[in-house]
């Protein structure tokens, strides 16, 4: 049971209500000003406009007393079976999230937050639903709550009273203990700076290099150094321009090259920096910390884990590196991944181990079953059907304009198609196991998916066109978590019937005859 250790201004009121810590009251006005910052920019220019100067500094204390008011108005308490947030003055709102439905518990601190020594709870009752927030627990209330809440069947015995809900006031032996139960955890994995290496080949990477480039670039615009006629950017083109074409493209490949690898650095740094991996030792929960600035505590409930994807992308393949997540249900994705991430890019081996110990099975020596000679032709075909556009507008370009090397050039597009086709032939697989489906499909964005057979709530069987006449068809195990669909694609018809029962037995039999 969680001991709650309040801050001394921190008030408490009789029916359990408590506030959060009042060094909130250093935050809250400064997010308040940066939220309504264009608003306060807007009215500085008119009022200096107007010999008002006085509007700015009313305007700005108006904005810190919303966020003074935001602590006042905010309270939480702890329930029995809910964790309740109440806020607002003159029109209150309170916000429930049922103990027996919580799925995720993130703990999140910026850098405001970690100067202060507090942080951002948020509590997750499903995929579907919005989380509930407390801002400004002290870390050691953040922990102990994450704790409390995720094991909270193994807290909570049939002797235990009704009025020692999480949260409530107790003998502060008994939290000392609680709280050193919580930090006893097993590594799973530890990220090494030097696996940083592999920044430059994962899409995290290379998705946080073009941001700041496109950031980058519209600020050069608008700051007047960008393509204008004086601008630095032109300026510089124009002294590339008198090296010479060859040496002025070698140039911009070059320094473009740096450009993006030293900012994929960056955001690898800023997001993975300190990743870790643990479980805890009463093997309930896994648990991910990651982050440089602002930093991330995410848990993920053992028993809703589905299974685990291995990422072996180009060009992180080539590197020898991947990079695994969890297959699980009640997880709020954030658009990134980054919810489920167990890994990021890391060692290939380091991560088909880390899968083995999340899954209790070396998934490494799983040996995959081919699909087939008419599957093999299939990927060919489809890669090299794919190239023949390219080549072929090159080809006419190349009759059209009388430039030869354009059809020489369309050889390259078919090169790749075949290259592509080959190596989507040979990464096909799928296994199955007493415990899990195992099936695996592409090549520049390959993956691996383990999911458990127990997880199936369906099984999908779909048949295209060209699939009929090539005699396969593509089985899916259906399941709540994930992406939600895991397919085995261009499966030979005659094991169609066999895959379809393993995947959920004595259902499926009779609609396969």
């Amino acid at each position: 049971m969680v001991r709650r250790q309040h801050d001394g201004g921190a008030g408490e009121h009789g029916d359990g209500w408590h506030r959060l810590s009042p060094r909130m009251l250093l935050i809250h006005p400064i997010k308040e000003v940066g939220r309504f910052l264009p608003a306060l920019i807007a009215i500085v220019v008119a009022g200096s406009t107007g010999g008002q100067n006085w509007w700015g500094l009313a305007a700005a204390g108006g904005a810190i007393g919303v966020g003074i008011l935001r602590w006042f108005s905010t309270r939480y308490r702890f329930a029995p079976d809910q964790v309740q947030l109440r806020r607002g003055v003159v029109s209150t709102t309170t916000v429930s999230a049922p103990i027996d439905r919580v799925r995720s518990v993130d703990v999140t601190a910026s850098v405001m937050h970690r100067a202060l020594g507090l942080a951002e709870v948020r509590i997750g009752t499903g995929a579907g639903e919005k989380s509930l927030k407390l801002d400004g627990l002290t870390m050691a209330e953040a922990a102990a709550l994450r704790g409390d809440l995720l094991h909270r069947a193994a807290q909570v015995s049939p002797e235990t009273s009704a009025h020692e809900a999480p949260g409530s006031t107790g003998d502060a032996g008994d939290s000392a203990r609680d709280t050193a139960a919580y930090e006893t955890e097993t590594v799973v994995y530890q990220l090494d700076p030097a696996w940083i290496r592999y920044a430059p080949f994962g899409p995290a990477g290379m998705i946080a290099a073009l941001a700041i480039v496109g950031v980058g670039s519209q600020f050069l615009n608008e700051s007047g150094l960008g393509w204008g006629e004086d601008g630095l950017v032109t300026g510089t083109a124009d002294r590339l321009a008198s090296l010479g074409l060859v040496a002025a493209v070698l140039a911009v490949l070059v320094v473009a090259l740096l450009v993006v690898v030293v900012l994929a650095l960056l955001g690898y740094l800023l997001s993975f920096h300190g990743f870790r991996l643990t479980r805890d030792r009463r093997g309930g929960t896994y648990h991910v910390s990651r982050g440089l600035l602002t930093t991330r505590a995410t848990s993920l409930e053992i028993r809703r884990l589905r299974g685990v994807e291995v990422h072996r992308p180009l060009p992180m393949r080539w590197a020898g590196g991947a990079h695994l997540s969890a297959i699980t249900t009640g997880v709020k994705e954030d658009g990134r991944g980054m919810s489920t991430t167990l890994t990021p890019p890391s060692p290939e081996p380091v991560v088909v181990r880390t899968a083995g110990t999340v899954l209790g099975e070396d998934a490494g020596a799983i040996q995959l079953r081919r699909h087939g000679a008419a599957a093999t032709r299939r990927r060919y075909t489809r890669a090299l059907g794919g190239a023949l556009v390219p080549a072929a507008a090159l080809v006419a370009a190349a009759i059209g304009w009388g430039l030869p090397f354009l059809a020489a050039a369309a050889v390259l597009p078919l090169v790749a198609g075949f290259a592509l086709g080959r190596s989507r032939a040979h990464w096909l697989g799928h296994a199955v196991t007493d415990r899990f489906l195992v099936t695996r499909s592409g090549s520049i964005g390959l993956s691996t998916n383990v999911v458990e057979r127990r997880g199936a709530v369906g099984v999908t069987v779909r048949r295209s066109f060209f699939q009929r006449r090539a005699g396969l068809a593509t089985v899916s195990l259906a399941t709540a978590a994930g992406t939600k669909d895991y397919p085995v694609v261009d499966l030979p018809q005659d094991q169609v019937g066999k895959l379809a029962a393993q995947i959920v037995p004595g259902h499926v039999e009779q609609f396969l005859r």
